[in-house]
Formats: structure tokens, sequence, C-alpha cells
């Protein structure tokens, strides 16, 4: 008798669009990020009109260091191709390699996340709080706010794949695996304009 780990029922070769359940999940999660896009794109917004407001405090280029946020970007950008690695697992029917890539994707998540406070802990040793001025307000808002959704990402991610083990890969949950993905290059695309306006452009002294 088979197990889901052998995972040898045949699937479509999309499966997560492969039902009508799939689709409207699928569509759903789009009017979702539509949401999210104006909520970041509003943090944006207040971050660009406030970023030279330090109110005497450290600005962006007195503190803001490369070697650190650039090592975060490649973390980041590299978690996104794994987690398309586990999608071609999904539609190759390997639960295994899907598992494998999906974990690695959560621990580059955490890696970012871990880089992120040691980050925020160093800028706080630079007398640069949360109340200091309406800069850093404005910083730490945009750039926690995201850093929020890459927790969610890695509690979701890994909730799914703590399920997989008993529901395998199938047309009900390839959907959830293939929305969550989808997730994960979201905030990924996110964090690429937090670094180019709110990094690159701070160094600058843009």
């Amino acid at each position: 008798m088979s197990s889901v780990k052998d995972n040898v029922t045949a699937l479509p070769l999309h499966p997560e669009k492969s039902t009508l359940e799939g689709k409207n999940k699928f569509l759903g999660f789009w009017f979702f990020l539509g949401g999210e896009t104006v909520l970041f794109g509003t943090l944006f917004a207040t971050f660009v009109a406030l970023r030279h407001q330090t109110s005497g405090g450290p600005a962006a280029e007195d503190i803001f260091g490369m070697p650190l946020t650039f090592l975060s970007t490649i973390i980041l950008l590299t978690s996104s191709l794994t987690s398309v690695f586990a999608i071609m697992a999904m539609r190759d029917n390997s639960l295994g390699r899907m598992q494998l890539w999906f974990w690695i994707t959560v621990i580059l998540g955490l890696a970012f996340l871990g880089l992120e406070i040691t980050e925020f802990t160093e800028y706080m040793h630079e007398d640069l709080g949360y109340t200091t001025s309406a800069f850093s307000s404005a910083f730490y808002t945009l750039v926690g706010f995201h850093g929020c959704h890459v927790l969610f990402g890695v509690v979701w991610i890994s909730t799914l794949m703590i399920q997989s083990f008993k529901k395998g890969i199938t047309t009900v949950t390839a959907p959830k695996y293939y929305v969550a993905s989808l997730y994960w290059h979201f905030i990924d695309v996110v964090w690429v304009f937090i670094f180019t306006v709110v990094y690159l452009l701070g160094i600058l002294g843009g």
C-alpha cells in the first residue's frame, strides 16, 4: 500500500490551477496582493516625504551600512529562487524535494530576520530610536512592516510543510503551496524597492 511519502498519484501538469477551487484561491490571492500593494505604497510615500526630517538625530547616510543590507538582500533573493525550486518539485509530484526546498526557504527567511534584528539593534546603539525623528519612525514602520510579512511567510510555509507530511501533494493542497510561494515572491519584490528607495538613496543622501 502506498504512503503519502511515496506520492505516486498522478497529478495534472499544473495541479495548483487544475480545479475551480484552486483557480478561485489564485484569483482571491491577487485581490489580497492588491490591498497589500496599496498598504506598502502608502508606507513608501510616507517614508519618502519624511526621509529628511531627522530633527537633529542621525540621518540615513550617517548610519546605513551597505555590507549587512546587501547580505540580507542576497539571502532574501536566494530564498525566492528556492521557493521556485519547491514549486517545480511540486509539479513533478516530488513531495520530498518540495519539502526540502521550502524548508531551505524558511531557513533563509529566518536568517534574513536575524540580520534585520541585528541591524535594528545597531541603529538603536547609534541613537536612532523609533521616536527619535519623523525619519526614524517612517523607517522602522516601513522596514518593520516588511519584516512582519517575512515572519508571517515563514510561519505560513512552515505550517504547510508540517501538514504536507500527512496530506502530500494533491489538487487540494497544491494551490496552497503555490499561493504561499507567490506571497514569498511578493515580499521579495517589496524588499527590492526598500533596498533601493530606503538604503541606496539613503546612503547617497538622496
